[in-house]
């Protein structure tokens, strides 16, 4: 692998949560890929296919052939045509050479280290690298979005899979972002994924049907197309949903990392992103975003001192003061920018110090009382706590005589939403029921 390519690529391992490591679907994934290689109009092209230890739904791919693709979208999938259109979209841009223009504006804005540098030089600045610690990819054109439909369809119809899984799946995707906490500004932690790269519109999800047209009819294939749901549902039984716990993974408001042996809750209001980087949270509305990241400070310099030694600007020295948070020595300042406000918290912690910065639109009494009582939930979690932190997982079901979407829904571990997460995961319209003898995805402890 060219250096300027193993860059990119431990680049892109460090954001998304490293690699997902699972045979039986690492298989699947490269038999797709050689079928759709097989049919392409470039068999000389040599693709590289890495599965990410990410529950965000992502895809992309590099100049070289490097394709990367998401647990978190292979979940969502439910058939392996759904996934082989992903597949083959990824490889369109390759084989049309959209991958190198991206890469190239990628190149010239560094996001990973960028963010860094953002966060502590300069506050305002600061406020909106919060929400961006994901590897970010240049957008695609309208156009090249388009183009790539049609190239991936293509490919997907000759290599015999249902031309039709790009209409699922983009569906699919709409709905799924349909279920991201309500944003009225600029900050939203969860924008990195296919959908947001790679826009779902009415009017693309439209072209995508006409180009499937092309190749067959829609009602032609249930029978086959079952028996691909199937198997490609049986390849997922048992797949990691959500966060992985040894990457810490959140709980509603509350994030906890048991291997480091953590555990905090964020403020009323807060939806938490845990991405490689850092924790990162949103108010409902956009007003307020925290961050929790980790550091590395001199066990002979005090906390306060870390906080005005420059790592970020505009500190109210009037402000700073050492504290205790549950046993751990801690200290805490406010910081001002034009139009952000922000709150700091340093806490050591063993050998590190975790920094909290809250940012508010508008700093009050009342935000500072609710992000004191947050970084008050800081503590060590305990021994229970840490053997009890284990994955969700999917679980593949047969739907029963009876079965209702509320039914199969109210058996997940998850309480938020559960019904819509349910139909958004299986593929099902709101008018949709379930059809007994099949099989569905739920998610399990």
């Amino acid at each position: 692998m060219p250096p300027e390519v193993l860059h990119e690529h431990q680049r892109i391992l460090a954001t998304y949560g490293g690699v997902y490591n699972d045979p039986k679907l690492q298989s699947l994934i490269e038999q797709m890929v050689e079928r759709l290689v097989a049919v392409s109009d470039k068999p000389d092209l040599h693709y590289k296919v890495t599965m990410l230890n990410s529950q965000s739904v992502n895809a992309f791919a590099l100049p070289s052939g490097q394709i990367y693709v998401t647990r978190g979208l292979i979940a969502l999938a439910n058939d392996d045509s759904e996934l082989a259109s992903v597949l083959a979209h990824e490889m369109g841009h390759v084989i049309a050479n959209h991958a190198q223009i991206r890469e190239e504006h990628a190149r010239q804005a560094d996001l990973v280290s960028r963010v860094i540098s953002d966060v502590v030089t300069d506050p305002e600045a600061g406020a909106m690298a919060l929400a961006k610690s994901k590897l970010e990819l240049a957008s695609f054109s309208r156009q090249q979005e388009f183009d790539a439909d049609a190239i991936g369809i293509r490919l997907a119809s000759r290599a015999g899979y249902d031309p039709y899984g790009a209409v699922r799946f983009l569906s699919s995707m709409e709905h799924n972002s349909e279920l991201k906490p309500e944003q009225s500004g600029p900050i939203n932690p969860n924008a990195t994924d296919f959908l947001s790269s790679h826009p779902a519109t009415p009017e693309r999800i439209t072209q995508a049907l006409a180009n499937a047209r092309q190749y067959r009819a829609p009602a032609d294939g249930g029978q086959d197309l079952a028996q691909a749901k199937v198997a490609y549902l049986g390849d997922l039984d048992g797949m990691v949903y959500g966060e992985d716990p040894s990457e810490g993974f959140v709980r509603g408001r509350r994030f906890l990392h048991p291997k480091l042996g953590f555990t905090f809750t964020a403020p009323d209001g807060f939806a938490l992103d845990n991405t490689a980087q850092a924790v990162l949270g949103i108010k409902r509305g956009g007003g307020e975003a925290l961050r929790l990241d980790v550091v590395r400070v001199p066990a002979e310099q005090t906390l306060a001192d870390y906080l005005t030694s420059g790592w970020i600007e505009n500190i109210d020295r009037a402000t700073v003061e050492e504290t205790a948070i549950n046993g751990f020595p801690g200290a805490t300042a406010a910081a001002k920018g034009d139009q952000w406000d922000f709150r700091l918290y340093a806490i050591r912690f063993g050998s590190d110090v975790y920094r909290f910065i809250f940012a508010a639109k508008h700093r009050s009494a009342e935000t500072d009382r609710s992000f004191r009582e947050s970084v008050g939930t800081f503590r060590r979690m305990t021994l229970a706590e840490i053997q009890e932190a284990k994955p969700l997982r999917l679980k593949i079901v047969t739907v029963a005589p009876g079965d209702t979407v509320d039914r199969l829904a109210k058996q997940m571990a998850i309480a938020d939403r559960a019904a819509e997460r349910f139909r958004v995961l299986n593929g099902l319209d709101p008018g949709d029921r379930l059809k007994p003898g099949s099989e569905v995805k739920v998610v399990v402890e």
